[in-house]
């Protein structure tokens, strides 16, 4: 996997970037990890509502083909975008986006901190009374278990994704919040849900640079989609 950091990148053209990569590449392309941060966007999914949508003013909102509802990208977070031929690779989507996840479970770790999955809301949460306990949740997804009505209460998001895959191959991917300005977090229902407490490693008392963080995820990132 070829590992591109981007540094601040705006993200419609980036969009654009990886569609084309998608579109173009072919069986004998090495997969590829880019890493970047954008300026602030909100970005709706395919099954983006409006009611989620409470007050945008002055940040752009942009229309994407990644799946889940809207999400805000901002200064201090680093968003990882593998493009991986699932094909070559020998999983599916299903294991793509638990790869994704235990990559951020393993980058928060680093720091001490743990990461958890809550069945039926994709993303990483984390315990805001203890970030460092790990005593499992009773929402976790659990095999051949029905997913859950997620209850938030006690949690907050540190990572969002959104995944699109075209001819076997993903884009989009996942965003973990260092340490960001969250007001604008405020002004939407994050990933559709009122009332979501947003997080990033600084809230919790983790001090850390992007540079640092973007390392240990793109790390993490390559070890994990390894066929």
């Amino acid at each position: 996997m070829q590992t591109h950091f981007l540094g601040h990148a705006p993200y419609l053209p980036t969009y654009v970037a990886m569609q084309e990569f998608t579109a173009h590449r072919t069986l004998n392309d090495a997969d590829e990890l880019w890493i970047c941060e954008h300026p602030p966007t909100f970005t709706q999914g395919l099954a983006g509502r409006a009611e989620h949508l409470l007050h945008l003013g002055d940040i752009p909102l942009v229309a994407t083909n990644r799946g889940g509802q809207v999400t805000y990208h901002g200064p201090g977070q680093v968003v990882a975008y593998p493009l991986v031929n699932l094909q070559r690779a020998g999983y599916y989507v299903k294991e793509y986006v638990y790869r994704m996840e235990e990559a951020v479970i393993r980058t928060l770790a680093h720091y001490g901190v743990t990461g958890h999955r809550v069945s039926g809301a994709p993303g990483i949460y984390v315990r805001l009374d203890d970030p460092h306990s790990h005593v499992q949740l009773e929402q976790r997804p659990q095999h051949g278990a029905a997913p859950l009505t997620p209850d938030f209460t006690g949690l907050g998001k540190m990572a969002a994704l959104g995944v699109k895959v075209s001819r076997h191959c993903t884009y989009h991917g996942v965003a973990l919040n260092v340490a960001m300005d969250l007001a604008p977090f405020g002004r939407i229902h994050p990933c559709g849900y009122a009332g979501l407490q947003t997080v990033d490693l600084s809230t919790i008392g983790i001090h850390t640079t992007w540079e640092e963080a973007a390392k240990v995820l793109a790390q993490q990132l390559i070890r994990r989609f390894a066929p």
